[in-house]
């Protein structure tokens, strides 16, 4: 029979086993999904580690811990075969039977299909806007929504809406937890990008992209000015693009809707380039910039020549390269395999 002496100590060895536990969990290496030799990996988690500590000359105060994110290409798959906003427009010009898609769209999506992606421009952006014009803004998120189930082309194992990269939103988890307010700034639509990005556990508010007009059921042909929403009116898309948010459409909107620079922020090409300088450049804290590089052909469909030219920019405007390729354990997580044409 164990007598209460031995009953105590093993009682006490399993409260100290517990504690060391606890302990090593809390001391865990954050990014777990990025190899441990990844150069970004180790300059941002000492970054962080740095602004966060009181004791630090470069303590940041948390209302002043802002990390911008760029959307298509830094958290999110846009290569297979293009963005998730376009491939989403050529389903409602093909698949959708209750829209009817003008000849100019058709023509579009339709050269798209056959490999011509349009160039991102006003064009782009009106065909994309009025292809959605009428619809209710709760009908659009449940269109987004059921598009995001679909199968993920060019991959096995994924679904459209699951084409995160996965190491990329392990950043978002840390930098939350660090008590960093972490915004998308994209330059598809915020309509399309909200429901896209819940995964990311965002507040809306955080999510900024492109902007089309918004009307009410009532409104008819009146602008704005003239018509007072009431009762028994819904919000529908207007049709008509205000912004595309990208280069320095991005800097506009950080001052505009969040109103404190951002000390981090995060991209993947020259139209992120105005975002990454506007963080790092005069900032009176600390701050750093982030491009990602796509240079995975393997496990990605990536671009050696473009990820090779990325990589002289970041050197020549003091941007940290992040290698897909070489810094990143995995992109969309196990049971995601390239498909092989």
């Amino acid at each position: 029979m164990m007598t209460p002496k031995k009953k105590m100590t093993m009682r006490s060895c399993s409260v100290i086993a517990l504690m060391c536990i606890i302990f090593i969990s809390g001391c865990a290496t954050p990014l777990s999904l990025w190899n441990e030799n990844a150069p970004a990996k180790s300059i941002l988690v000492d970054y962080v580690k740095d602004v966060t500590s009181k004791s630090s000359s470069n303590y940041i105060p948390v209302e002043n811990r802002v990390a911008v994110f760029d959307l298509d290409g830094t958290l999110f798959l846009e290569t297979a075969p293009t963005y998730f906003d376009w491939l989403l427009f050529e389903h409602r010009v093909f698949e959708d039977p209750s829209f009817k898609a003008s000849e100019e769209q058709i023509a579009a999506a339709k050269a798209s299909r056959n490999g011509k992606f349009p160039k991102l421009d006003n064009a782009r952006e009106r065909m994309v806007s009025e292809a959605y014009k009428g619809l209710d803004l709760d009908e659009f998120s449940a269109f987004v929504r059921k598009f995001m189930e679909e199968p993920q082309p060019g991959f096995v194992g994924m679904k459209r809406g699951d084409a995160f990269y996965k190491p990329m939103v392990e950043i978002v988890d840390f930098l939350v937890k660090n008590k960093f307010r972490v915004y998308v700034i994209s330059g598809t639509d915020r309509l399309t990008v909200r429901p896209l990005t819940e995964k990311l556990r965002l507040p809306p508010w955080q999510i900024i992209g492109s902007d089309s007009t918004i009307v009410a059921t009532g409104q008819g042909n009146k602008e704005g000015l003239d018509y007072t929403f009431s009762k028994g009116d819904k919000l529908l898309w207007g049709g008509k693009n205000l912004v595309k948010d990208l280069q320095m459409n991005k800097v506009s909107a950080i001052a505009r809707e969040i109103g404190v620079k951002p000390v981090l922020a995060f991209g993947n090409s020259l139209t992120d380039a105005s975002m990454l300088n506007y963080a790092i450049y005069d900032n009176k804290y600390k701050a750093l910039g982030f491009m990602l590089l796509c240079d995975d052909t393997t496990r990605e469909y990536g671009n050696p020549t473009k990820a090779e030219k990325m990589l002289n920019d970041c050197k020549k405007n003091g941007w940290i390269p992040i290698s897909m390729r070489d810094d990143w354990k995995t992109i969309y997580g196990d049971g995601v395999i390239k498909r092989v044409k």
